[in-house]
């Protein structure tokens, strides 16, 4: 049957059940799955049913990852596959996509909690940001609900600022398109410029997902975010002190997946790693700059000769992660190109065969973790961030997407943990309008972040130690962590 959920068996020994419910996307189940493997490792007594919903936009990837990760997960983690029921030659949207999976959610839990003579006793749903109506079902099985909030704290507050402005204060957040406005959010340090807001608050189509779920964030117990204490002082300690009543923060990161290979699922993604080690075993270490723009980054060729020239007039070494786009007009996940020399200048490879390499699919996290990575051009989505900082890379920001442009900003103007390529870059779906970055700025941040004594490289070092401390038994985050799973047993007693 098309609409049949499949249910791994269950340890029915465990004594509390939590929900967890992910917004749809890999750079939300990964973090999910990550969380769960903390909370199960912290309390034997619990085990967490992880719910992936799978958009046929994102399906091949997700279906990817799950496959990759499945046969590692603990007895007390289970991954359930919820059918999509999306109609075939309509329009995507998020918000009637996720309403159309609630009554799977439902019989998920149902089967789950009547499946035998001893089912688990649910403590808690746990759900992504972007899919706050199952706050809904919980409420139905009479249990809590908590947010998994996978970016930052600063983010996280900007979101909840922006709601109230838009939906309390009536102001029209559009008007701040193209504007030179400056607003004082409670949870950054200084004013915040338009050029830097996501592009969701200047879109109304795209309100009901930004500000319809952000507004239910008020309904929950508490607010899981994937940051720490010691990453994002000032923005976390700005929930505590804010006028305006907000539930309660847990910093539990950096949720990371250190052995994530990129989720390439051709089999030649062995093969293609293991040349890139190869590679990069053979170069000095912090010599070479890393260019990585996430699964949905990639440009035309007119940028794509500026990053070239840039790289080839910097002198430094470089590893490029180049993906070609979608077609014109088309969404989609962008793919390897089959004939570099077709995007790329006359003799560019030649001239560079000695000091660089430029590949498709890139094992991301080994890469970051390797010695010889000296610097890395950047998206800036937040899980990159993270494993940037975990292994001590300065950042060289170029954001594309989401809110990407507010991490960037937050990077450079609030922690002093990268440098600037073009902070206010943006690539909207769907415009026509596309803005180049000249190689002289993207040299001049190579160079940069590329800087062996810098204040920056140094920060970040700094920050890499103390994040790392955060997860440890007696780390900020552990704690964090320890005192929510207290909070939610608390249901089942």
């Amino acid at each position: 049957m098309a609409n049949e959920i499949k249910f791994p068996k269950s340890n029915n020994k465990m004594k509390a059940e939590l929900i967890l419910i992910p917004s749809p996307g890999v750079g939300h189940l990964v973090p999910a799955v990550e969380l769960a493997k903390l909370i199960v490792n912290r309390r034997e007594q619990v085990s967490v049913t992880i719910l992936a919903m799978k958009p046929s936009i994102f399906d091949a990837k997700i279906t990817n990852y799950i496959s990759s990760v499945s046969s590692s997960l603990p007895e007390t983690i289970r991954l359930i596959n919820l059918p999509s029921d999306e109609q075939k030659n309509t329009r995507f949207s998020l918000v009637s996509f996720i309403e159309t999976q609630k009554p799977h959610v439902k019989q998920a839990v149902s089967h789950l909690i009547t499946q035998s003579e001893s089912p688990p006793q649910l403590a808690a749903f746990v759900v992504g940001m972007f899919c706050t109506t199952m706050i809904d079902v919980a409420t139905e099985f009479g249990v809590d609900s908590y947010i998994f909030f996978p970016s930052s704290a600063a983010s996280l507050g900007f979101m909840l600022f922006m709601q109230s402005l838009n939906d309390e204060q009536h102001v029209d957040t559009t008007e701040f398109k193209d504007s030179d406005t400056e607003l004082t959010v409670p949870s950054f340090i200084n004013s915040v410029p338009a050029k830097v807001f996501p592009s969701v608050v200047f879109n109304k189509d795209f309100h009901p997902i930004y500000y319809g779920n952000a507004k239910r964030f008020k309904e929950v117990k508490g607010i899981l975010v994937n940051t720490s204490l010691e990453l994002e002082p000032y923005a976390v300690s700005s929930f505590t002190d804010s006028i305006v009543p907000t539930p309660p923060i847990y910093p539990v990161g950096p949720i990371l997946n250190l052995k994530m290979d990129g989720g390439d699922s051709e089999t030649s993604g062995t093969q293609k790693k293991d040349e890139i080690m190869t590679w990069l075993d053979e170069q000095p270490p912090l010599s070479v700059v890393f260019l990585c723009f996430g699964s949905m980054g990639s440009f035309g060729e007119e940028q794509v000769k500026e990053i070239a020239y840039a790289l080839e007039h910097s002198g430094y070494r470089f590893l490029w992660s180049l993906r070609q786009p979608p077609p014109k007009g088309k969404m989609g996940i962008p793919t390897d190109y089959t004939n570099l020399a077709d995007i790329l200048s006359q003799g560019f490879l030649d001239r560079t065969a000695d000091i660089g390499r430029i590949i498709g699919w890139a094992p991301q996290v080994a890469i970051l973790a390797h010695p010889a990575i000296g610097g890395f051009v950047s998206h800036c989505g937040w899980n990159s961030i993270l494993e940037s900082i975990w292994y001590g890379v300065p950042i060289a920001t170029w954001p594309l997407f989401s809110e990407q442009q507010l991490n960037a900003f937050e990077l450079i103007i609030e922690l002093g943990l990268a440098v600037e390529i073009k902070m206010d870059y943006r690539k909207d779906y769907g415009s026509d309008y596309v803005v180049i970055v000249s190689a002289s700025d993207i040299e001049r941040g190579i160079r940069c972040v590329m800087e062996h004594d810098s204040i920056v490289r140094k920060k970040v070092q700094e920050i890499s130690e103390k994040s790392r401390k955060a997860l440890m038994d007696d780390g900020s985050s552990i704690s964090f962590l320890d005192r929510l799973i207290s909070e939610m047993m608390e249901n089942i007693k």
